[in-house]
C-alpha cells in the first residue's frame, strides 16, 4: 500500500503541474500533453518513481470512464440523425477503409492498428475546444459530431473485430448490453413512480453533502462499465452509453449544473490520472529503437482520419455550417486527434494477441503526439472565431 500511495502522490503532483506548464506556454501546448509527458517521466520507462498496482489500474479505468461519460453527455443523439451526422458516419467508413489499407502496407494488416487510426479523441478535445474558445462555434459543433462518431464507431468495431468470440456472437452480446443499458436508463423513472419517496430523497440531497444525483450517475457509470466488462466488451462502451443516457434523462435546465459537478469530479482527479498513467505505459526504449516508424504514424493518422473529413467538406454539402477552407482544415485536424480510443484499442488488441507490445507503445505515443500537434496547428490556421447565432 505504501508504494501505491507514493505512486498516487506522484500522479497527483503531475496532475497539478501539467496546467501550470501549459499556462507557461500561454496555453499553446494543452495540459493533456504535459500530463502524458510527466507520466512518461515518472513512469517505469523514465525515472522509475512509480509502480504499477491494481489500485492504480482501477483509478485509471475510472478516469477513462469519466472521460467518456462526459463525452457522451455532450452528444445529442439528434445531431447524428441529421445530415451532418449521417455524413460523419459515412466519412468514418471511408476512413476505416483507408486505415485498413494503410495497415496492410505498414504492418501486414493488423486489425487493432487500423481501428486505432480511425479514432477521434472527443473526450480529450472537449477541454481543448473550450480553452481555444470554439464552444458553440460551427467548428466546435462539427467537432462534436465527428468526434462522437470517431469514438463510438471504433468502440463498436473494436467489440466486433477484436473479440475472441465469433462476430455473430459478439453482435448478440452487444444487443444484450444495449438492452441492459435501456433498462438502466428507464430504472430511475420506474423507481420514482413505484417508490416515490426515493425520488424525494434524491431531490432532497441534490445540493447537500449527500450529492445524491451525482452519486446516482456514478452508480449508473459503474454498473454499465461492470456490465461491459462482464460481457468482455471494453469499459469505454459502458461509460459512453452512461453519458448518452444521462443526457436523455436529465432536463436541459439542470444539465449545465450537473455537468459542472461531474467535471469537478472527473477533471479534478480521475481524468488527469488516466492521462498520466497512459504516459507511464509508453515504452521509451521502443521509441528510441524505432523513431522513424513513430514519426511515420503521424501523417498516416492524418491521412487516414483527417484527409477524408477535409475532402468531403471541400467537395460537397455535408450539412455543416463551416465557411472557408480554414475552418474545414481545422475540423480535419481536430478529427485526426486521437488518444483514449487508441489506448483502449491497443489494450484490447494486445490482450487478444492481435498486436505486439512494441507496436502498442508506438501507437499510444503517436496518439499523444497528435494531441500535442494537431489542435495547436488547428488553432493557428483557423480564422477569427465566430459564434453561432
Amino acid at each position: 500500500m505504501t508504494d501505491t500511495l507514493i505512486t498516487f502522490a506522484w500522479i497527483a503532483a503531475a496532475g497539478l503541474l501539467a496546467p501550470v506548464l501549459s499556462f507557461a506556454t500561454s496555453k499553446k501546448v494543452p495540459a493533456v500533453v504535459f500530463l502524458i509527458i510527466l507520466g512518461v517521466l515518472i513512469g517505469p520507462y523514465g525515472l522509475e518513481l512509480t509502480t504499477d498496482s491494481e489500485a492504480i489500474d482501477l483509478v485509471r479505468e475510472l478516469g477513462l470512464g469519466m472521460l467518456f461519460l462526459l463525452a457522451g453527455m455532450e452528444l445529442a443523439p439528434s445531431d447524428l440523425k441529421g445530415r451532418e451526422g449521417r455524413n460523419a458516419i459515412l466519412t468514418w467508413i471511408i476512413c476505416a477503409l483507408l486505415a485498413f489499407g494503410a495497415t496492410m502496407a505498414l504492418t501486414g494488416g493488423e486489425t487493432g492498428t487500423a481501428i486505432a487510426l480511425t479514432s477521434t479523441a472527443l473526450g480529450t478535445l472537449l477541454p481543448i475546444i473550450r480553452q481555444q474558445g470554439l464552444s458553440g462555434t460551427p467548428v466546435g459543433n462539427s467537432v462534436m459530431i465527428h468526434g462522437a462518431v470517431g469514438e463510438l464507431a471504433p468502440v463498436m468495431a473494436m467489440a466486433l473485430l477484436l473479440s475472441a468470440r465469433t462476430t455473430w456472437a459478439t453482435a448478440v452480446i452487444l444487443v444484450i448490453f444495449f438492452a441492459v443499458a435501456l433498462v438502466i436508463a428507464l430504472l430511475p423513472r420506474t423507481v420514482r413512480r413505484v417508490v416515490p419517496w426515493v425520488g424525494w430523497a434524491i431531490r432532497d440531497g441534490v445540493g447537500s453533502t449527500n450529492q445524491t444525483v451525482v452519486r446516482t450517475i456514478v452508480v449508473m457509470l459503474a454498473v454499465l462499465m461492470a456490465v461491459a466488462s462482464i460481457f468482455e466488451l471494453d469499459v469505454v462502451l459502458g461509460a459512453f452509453a452512461a453519458g448518452i443516457i444521462v443526457r436523455q434523462i436529465v432536463p436541459d435546465s439542470a444539465l449545465p449544473d450537473l455537468t459542472e459537478k461531474l467535471e469537478v469530479l472527473g477533471y479534478g482527479l480521475f481524468i488527469p490520472a488516466f492521462f498520466v498513467t497512459s504516459g507511464m505505459g509508453i515504452d521509451t526504449g521502443v521509441i528510441g529503437d524505432r523513431p522513424w516508424f513513430l514519426l511515420g504514424l503521424i501523417p498516416v493518422i492524418l491521412i487516414a482520419r483527417g484527409l477524408p473529413v477535409l475532402l468531403r467538406e471541400l467537395g460537397g454539402h455535408t450539412g455543416s455550417s463551416l465557411q472557408g477552407w480554414r475552418e474545414k482544415l481545422q475540423l480535419s485536424l481536430y478529427a485526426a486527434t486521437g488518444l483514449p480510443i487508441i489506448v483502449a484499442v491497443t489494450e484490447v488488441a494486445t490482450t487478444s494477441g492481435l498486436l505486439a507490445e512494441e507496436e502498442a507503445s508506438l501507437l499510444v505515443a503517436a496518439g499523444a503526439l497528435t494531441v500535442a500537434i494537431f489542435p495547436t496547428v488547428a488553432d493557428a490556421v483557423g480564422p477569427t472565431k465566430r459564434a453561432v447565432h
